[in-house]
């Protein structure tokens, strides 16, 4: 009985600190200037009764000097800015002024009692008065801001990292009230059971404990300064536990080194699959971009769009962006004249089939580098549509190659991938034509330096998996993977373009660069880490109560279970230990020219299967693993 009248009680405070919340600022001053006249009253009549060795209250003049005493102090107190504090985030600052405040309302309210010559003031009671002043005007703002706090519905969190971040983040969390620090996590045996900002620290083998003991719900990291590689060990070592575990970016991120509870977010793929970057060489960056004339097809795209963020950086002259989808272009274009409104850009319908329009752009206005990132890329979607993949990506690129041959162009630099090794389908075939068409043409003519960067999957592109099952998980599930066993190469999208275009600036001859992509990642791996980075569980035999169901769906047509990067074994390092050369094999422009002339018309003529027999005919590597080779194929 007893424990259901006291939650009757606290639903009533509960209920009534909320009203109270919601007011408008001028109600909640008018409320605090009442409590504190009645508090003044009422520490006035103890100050007397302690002095005087009984409860007291006043007659004759007495009576007024008492019961008019706010109007001493309600003036100081707005004066000392006591009715422009929000109380829920109250501190020690606040606490201050309150101190000054009301020693300054004792003395002038002592001093005039005396000067009026009132009998039957003892002088003890203007300190106890004072003393009894701070105590209470104070003590009811912190009383006020527990009971507000205990009304806001705030999760308990566990800080990983007692250093300066890990403290200032302590700070924010404070004054946001949204969350409860209950404990540091620190490896530092130093620190272990010290007190931090009245948060203990407890070692890395408390956290399952303190999760069960405090229900913690979310664990931040700060740890802005530590290396990829060991932020990423700790993250694997929070992935089974039931907890959302968000990050503060790096210490470059945090500006003016202030931590912000805003700038906490979600751990996510991308900061698992990352790898601490390589200091790049600036030499080779400005190479084919400082105070020249750039353009970037395919600008619009994933890769496109982040080149023309890099080159935009890199005091070019001009910056030309060749895009066929016209919102593509003008989202891109609108990014970047936000970047730098000092550099020229000029957004550029077109497709890279149309040789005339791309060699009046480059003679126009005098192109010296070009970046080829126009292409189809999605596996399946070009199996479906051979003839269209073929047009785009061998012919698209044909077309630029030329143009930019006519015109002089400096430097020529397609954007290629690693499903261009030993093809098992059309888009890696049409990829490896594309590629056979650079390093063919660089033996016939030596106006333009041709060359091609190779790399696997970027994080985050438009083709990427990772988009596909952060949107299957924020459904609910299931995450479809096509094989337990597939793997790929990951490398993010700023890191992979910081490298092709120091690759570009290597680049003659028909040149082959190759990235290094680290080690191949099982997908499955990456579904399971980013089910269990949201804070929910996989659902499966062993665990039929978890959250996300995994489906195996089986390689869609013409897909790999691994991917390669090299055709052959012969390469050779270069000035970046992140880039390699690889020396393969061609095919004579003669040659690959009577076959790309026997394939652009099987093309025209929507001829699937011709075009498929050609591809095979050209790219002798080529071995299809799908029956399929066009919709429109009878």
């Amino acid at each position: 009985m007893a424990n259901f009248i006291k939650g009757i009680k606290a639903r009533r405070s509960g209920t009534l600190i909320s009203q109270i919340s919601t007011l408008s600022r001028a109600n909640k001053k008018l409320i605090m200037m009442f409590f504190d006249s009645i508090l003044l009253i009422s520490i006035l009549l103890i100050s007397f009764s302690i002095r005087l060795g009984y409860w007291f209250f006043p007659d004759k003049d007495l009576v007024w000097v008492i019961f008019f005493s706010p109007l001493f102090a309600i003036p100081i107190f707005f004066q000392f800015g006591l009715y422009n504090q929000v109380i829920r985030f109250i501190g020690f600052k606040a606490l201050f002024s309150i101190i000054k405040a009301v020693s300054i309302y004792a003395l002038i309210w002592g001093s005039v009692c005396f000067l009026v010559a009132l009998e039957g003031i003892p002088r003890s009671v203007i300190l106890i008065n004072c003393i009894l002043g701070i105590l209470m005007i104070g003590g009811s703002r912190m009383i006020a801001q527990w009971l507000f706090s205990q009304s806001i519905e705030s999760n308990n969190v566990i800080i990983y990292g007692a250093g300066s971040a890990g403290r200032q983040l302590v700070n924010a969390l404070t004054q946001s009230m949204e969350y409860t620090p209950i404990a540091f996590i620190d490896d530092s045996s130093e620190l272990n059971k010290q007190l931090i900002s009245g948060i203990k620290v407890f070692s890395v083998e408390k956290i399952c404990l303190l999760i069960n003991k405090y229900n913690v719900s979310e664990i931040f990291l700060a740890l802005p300064s530590i290396s990829r590689q060991s932020r990423n060990e700790i993250i694997t070592s929070l992935e089974g536990l039931p907890v959302l575990v968000k990050i503060l970016p790096s210490i470059l991120e945090i500006a003016q080194g202030k931590v912000k509870v805003d700038d906490l977010r979600v751990i996510n793929i991308y900061d698992l699959l990352g790898r601490d970057s390589v200091i790049p060489n600036q030499e080779l960056l400005d190479r084919n971009i400082r105070g020249k004339v750039v353009m970037v097809t395919g600008a619009g795209g994933s890769i496109g769009s982040e080149l023309c963020r890099q080159i935009i950086k890199l005091g070019i002259k001009k910056l030309i962006l060749f895009e066929h989808s016209e919102l593509a272009l003008y989202s891109v274009n609108k990014e970047l004249n936000e970047l730098d409104k000092k550099i020229e850009v000029l957004p550029i319908l077109g497709s890279v089939l149309n040789q005339d329009r791309l060699e009046y752009i480059c003679k126009k206005f005098s192109v010296q580098t070009i970046y080829h990132a126009a292409a189809y890329k999605h596996v399946p979607m070009v199996e479906l549509n051979n003839t269209e993949g073929v047009n785009n990506n061998i012919f698209g690129t044909l077309s630029c190659v030329q143009a930019a041959i006519s015109s002089n162009v400096e430097t020529f630099v397609l954007i290629s991938t690693d499903k261009a090794v030993r093809p098992t389908n059309t888009m890696g075939a049409s990829k490896r034509c594309a590629e056979l068409i650079l390093q063919a043409l660089s033996k016939e003519q030596n106006s333009t330096k041709l060359c091609m960067v190779r790399f696997g999957n970027v994080i985050g592109s438009s083709g990427s998996v990772i988009p596909l099952f952060n949107e299957q998980i924020q459904k609910g599930g299931p995450v479809t993977v096509t094989d337990i066993d597939i793997t790929r190469y990951f490398m993010t999208i700023p890191e992979s373009v910081e490298l092709v275009i120091q690759a570009g600036a290597m680049g003659s001859d028909g040149d082959v660069f190759v990235l290094n992509m680290g080690e191949p990642i099982k997908i499955n791996e990456i579904a399971h880490k980013m089910i269990n980075l949201s804070g929910l569980k996989v659902k499966n035999i062993k665990n039929p109560d978890g959250d996300i169901e995994i489906k195996y769906t089986g390689l869609r047509s013409g897909e790999k279970l691994y991917e390669e990067l090299l055709i052959g074994e012969n390469v050779s390092d270069t000035q970046n230990s992140m880039i390699m050369r690889a020396q393969e094999d061609m095919t004579s422009w003669d040659e690959l020219k009577l076959n790309l002339e026997n394939l652009k018309h099987a093309s025209d003529e929507f001829n699937a299967t011709k075009v498929r027999e050609l591809l095979i005919k050209t790219v002798p590597a080529f071995k299809p693993q799908s029956d399929i080779v066009d919709f429109l194929h009878d």
